[in-house]
């Protein structure tokens, strides 16, 4: 009986359950005078006790990441089969990720100041710091150039014709808005907090790394061992505290990921998806290739164990797709990195930096929404043209937040700048904006855990922990 509830089980049931949706899409599509053919009623049937089974098995095995994958797989087809019910359960989502804002912030103070102030090396610090931009700026160079390399093989937007949907027309004037306003600042400026209080309260990641630095290099400075040790002891009490915090939450990840993709399922459809399936295909080929081609060699020759890296960002590479939040998978990507080997300070700094300088994910697909954009408008941008918007791209995507949609804004301003585009017609790819940001913030999670292993290596701050089952749920609180 034992092997009835095997790995190899769980991903045939779950490749079942997938080729079931496709039968049931063409079943509905040849009898649509039919609301409810016998065949249809029957496969849905069939779908449940194989999604049942998934849950069996993941009750068996104990795994975080076999919960979300069964959540995930039956969101979407609740969201398909009651729509109604599950734009009520959208609510399940949005409370995790109120959870997860709210932890972020401690988390990141406590780590890093645990991390740096009880080893205080100024010169080391300014080299991690030094590394880490210089790594950021490399690879997202090199996803703006292989995002802009697959449309122009593709072709995906040649001859597309599509009026944008009303809604999409209604939420891309209020992101066009948001973007003559982060227009009007600084972001050089807004780098640097004025008050720690307002930059946790509107989550601004950045902001607090830095406060948290300059804090930790401070308390690294004090004299007085006896007030040094002190704040040491309470910060290494929070940071411990926090991540049992990430633990309890972590029991909801899988309602949240079940109220996120059925409610996205029941607002977007599978309709539109038919009219942008080749922008959609392209968005994925292209981060596959630029994971197996940039990301995978990188970890190669820096030596880093694949297998062990892999299943460590299972979790939160996971929740980061389903949630299309890197937020959300923030807290155990940092956690699990930690528990692979890669040093507290590292982790701490690298991280939540490269939420605001490391999207890959994210800056391969502007680069390919932004071509894509203008080849519908029949516009056909010259070799230098494409290369301008990367090198526009190469800064503003630096301050793309770590939550959906965020990346319009970008992509918005980017098409402004193109003679003879209407910026009014990037809102057509907001029909399958949740579909394509599932994926490019999956890749974002993955490069920035990626690139606190390479730092580390560097120097000399990973040393690799005896394996364990990370993937646990934990079972203490």
């Amino acid at each position: 009986m034992k092997s009835l509830f095997s790995l190899f089980s769980y991903v045939t049931t779950f490749m079942l359950i997938g080729f079931l949706f496709f039968i049931e899409g063409n079943v509905k599509s040849s009898q649509s005078t039919d609301p409810t053919p016998t065949t249809l009623v029957l496969l849905q049937v069939l779908r449940y006790v194989l999604m049942t089974f998934l849950l069996v098995v993941s009750f068996k095995r104990k795994k975080l990441a076999l919960w979300i994958f069964s959540a995930m797989i039956i969101g979407v087809g609740v969201g398909l089969d009651f729509p109604v019910f599950s734009l009520e359960m959208e609510r399940l989502g949005i409370i995790f990720l109120r959870l997860i804002k709210s932890l972020v912030a401690p988390l990141i103070f406590a780590t890093l100041v645990v991390g740096i102030a009880g080893h205080t090396n100024m010169k080391q610090l300014g080299r991690i710091g030094l590394k880490s931009i210089l790594y950021f700026e490399i690879i997202t160079t090199i996803a703006l150039f292989v995002g802009l390399l697959a449309i122009n093989v593709s072709k995906a937007g040649v001859g597309v014709k599509i009026e944008a949907r009303a809604e999409d027309q209604a939420k891309s004037e209020k992101l066009l808005a948001q973007t003559q306003e982060a227009n009007k600042r600084d972001h050089i400026v807004e780098i640097f907090p004025e008050n720690i209080a307002k930059s946790i309260f509107n989550n601004e990641v950045l902001q607090i790394v830095v406060f948290s630095v300059i804090f930790a290099v401070g308390l690294g400075m004090v004299k007085h061992e006896h007030h040094k040790h002190t704040m040491l002891s309470f910060f290494e009490g929070l940071s411990e505290v926090m991540f049992k915090f990430t633990d309890i939450v972590m029991y909801i990840a899988p309602l949240a990921v079940f109220g996120a993709l059925a409610s996205t399922v029941a607002k977007s459809g599978v309709e539109i998806l038919g009219n942008l399936l080749q922008l959609v295909g392209t968005l994925y080929v292209a981060l596959l290739i630029f994971l197996g081609g940039v990301l995978l060699p990188i970890a190669l020759i820096a030596k880093v164990p694949v297998r062990r890296f892999i299943k460590a960002i299972t979790e939160p590479v996971s929740l980061a797709f389903a949630t299309a939040s890197s937020e959300a998978a923030l807290p155990k990507a940092m956690e699990n990195m930690e528990q692979l080997g890669v040093s507290k300070k590292v982790v701490a700094f690298v991280i939540p930096t490269g939420y605001s300088f490391n999207l890959d994910g994210t800056t391969l697909y502007l680069s390919l929404a932004t071509v894509f954009v203008a080849q519908m408008c029949g516009v056909d941008m010259t070799i230098g043209q494409q290369i301008g918007i990367c090198l526009v791209l190469m800064l503003t995507s630096k301050g793309v937040a770590g939550v959906r949609g965020a990346s319009f804004v970008i992509l918005a301003g980017a098409v402004a700048t193109i003679p003879g585009v209407d910026p009014q017609k990037a809102s057509v790819i907001l029909a399958v904006d949740a579909l394509m940001d599932m994926a490019r913030t999956s890749v974002n999670v993955i490069g920035n855990c990626l690139a606190s292993v390479i730092i580390a290596k560097s120097e000399n701050e990973f040393h690799l922990s005896p394996e364990v089952d990370i993937h646990e749920l934990p079972t203490e609180i």
